[in-house]
């Protein structure tokens, strides 16, 4: 492999300095660095962070190849700057033993724009009844550390606890979707004024906060870890900031979306906008973006939830839940953490790379842009400002909720383990 000069960045928002990376890893970092013979990034006034992760990607395959596959994801992904993806379980077959994770994570391996660590069902076919082959995947060539039964709720206490018991032998992690089922039976959008007016089934708050509040129970009664999908709700923060200031083994993430959007828009009936957890109100946003900044809120994950367009080009009742979310959500976070004085770039390393890859236990990722670190890395022009395009997307679907909305800044480059998957904004 040859050796890249990223000349002049911002390592994490701070002085512009070099980086040489050379094959694999990077070989130095400092000012003034000659090029010798290698290929030259010119950086100046560009953001360097390393390599994002997401804790919480859809990419359908097997089984739902119309929406999205491993290689049309890891695109999306490595435009998106992220250079590892946790895919979730709930494919056509369920990923719920060795054989289909293992699938997965060489479908990944093959793509080559970024890793894909597979996350393991928690229990059988994503039923709540019976606990999935947990152990086994863990120990297969996957290595799998997390699991879910994202989509749908662990909503069986016992099975929950058996669950957490389990993981705590290999040091993984249950990340919950919390949804109380009978509490959101027929549930079209969060419960509220707007749902009211609208005449929409309600999604209530204490449906999600509910289960959260069990299952951090549960972990500090077990003493293993518990990790809290798309946190939604103000009352969900006082959950969290609540169970941490135990000391207990919790974590959280948001999405870009709920860090952005209300239920103002699904006045409209657009199902775009449908999406679960649903959309909630301003008051819900701001207490996101405070618990983002100060922790309480570990990261930020995507939940991308590709869909074809026959699934949401159809009226709202019938639509499917679900955003496509790898291609914008370093914008997102840019827009609604950075230019409101939130968090500063560091934070956005912290909590989009550091911390989701301590969460999922992934080796290689989340690590200091240094010398003798794994060359992970992502480049962005902060200043960029650009109209999402759907049609331009590497993701096979186009469900985005900012079709024609302008987002600042742009990944210019990713780099996986020193080499380019993306050039100037392009796939390499």
């Amino acid at each position: 492999m040859s050796k890249i000069l990223i000349r002049g960045a911002k390592i994490l928002g701070g002085e512009p300095q070099d980086v040489l990376i050379d094959g694999e890893t990077i070989a130095e970092v400092g000012t003034g660095i000659e090029a010798g013979d290698a290929t030259v990034v010119e950086a100046e006034g560009r953001i360097l962070l390393p390599g994002l992760v997401d804790l919480h990607t859809h990419l359908r395959e097997p089984g739902r190849e119309d929406s999205e596959t491993v290689l049309t994801g890891t695109k999306a992904a490595a435009v998106g700057g992220f250079t590892a993806v946790h895919a979730m379980a709930n494919t056509f077959p369920v990923a719920d033993t060795a054989g289909v994770v293992e699938q997965v994570w060489r479908l990944g391996r093959e793509s080559g724009y970024c890793d894909v660590q597979p996350v393991g069902a928690v229990t059988v076919g994503l039923e709540g009844k019976k606990l999935a082959e947990l152990g086994a995947m863990h120990d297969s060539a996957a290595g799998v550390k997390v699991f879910s039964d994202d989509g749908k709720c662990v909503d069986d206490a016992v099975i929950m606890r058996r669950a957490l018991e389990y993981v705590k032998a290999f040091d993984g992690v249950v990340a919950q979707h919390a949804q109380e089922p009978r509490l959101t039976e027929g549930a079209q959008m969060n419960e509220g004024v707007v749902s009211a007016e609208l005449g929409l089934g309600g999604w209530p708050a204490v449906a999600e906060e509910s289960i959260i509040a069990r299952d951090v129970l549960l972990a500090a009664h077990v003493g293993s870890r518990v990790h809290i999908c798309h946190l939604s709700t103000a009352g969900s923060v006082e959950i969290v900031r609540w169970a941490k200031s135990k000391g207990w083994n919790v974590t959280a993430e948001v999405t870009p979306h709920h860090l952005l959007l209300t239920d103002e828009l699904v006045r409209s009936y657009n199902p775009v906008y449908k999406v679960n957890p649903p959309l909630r109100t301003e008051a819900d946003v701001m207490a996101l973006r405070e618990a983002l900044a100060d922790g309480t809120i570990d990261c930020v994950a995507t939940d991308h939830a590709p869909h074809p367009h026959e699934d949401k080009d159809c009226e709202w009742a019938a639509a499917a839940m679900g955003m496509v979310g790898l291609e914008t959500a370093l914008s997102v976070v840019q827009q609604t953490m950075v230019e409101t004085g939130l968090i500063d770039w560091a934070g956005v390393a912290d909590r989009m790379s550091f911390r989701p890859a301590a969460i999922g236990r992934l080796d290689g990722h989340g690590r200091p842009v240094s010398a003798g670190e794994p060359a992970n890395l992502t480049l962005v022009d902060p200043a960029y400002r650009g109209v999402v395009d759907p049609a331009a997307f590497a993701s096979r679907s186009r469900n985005t909720p900012y079709e024609g909305r302008e987002l600042p800044g742009r990944v210019t480059h990713t780099f996986l383990r020193g080499r380019a998957t993306v050039v100037d904004g392009k796939l390499a």
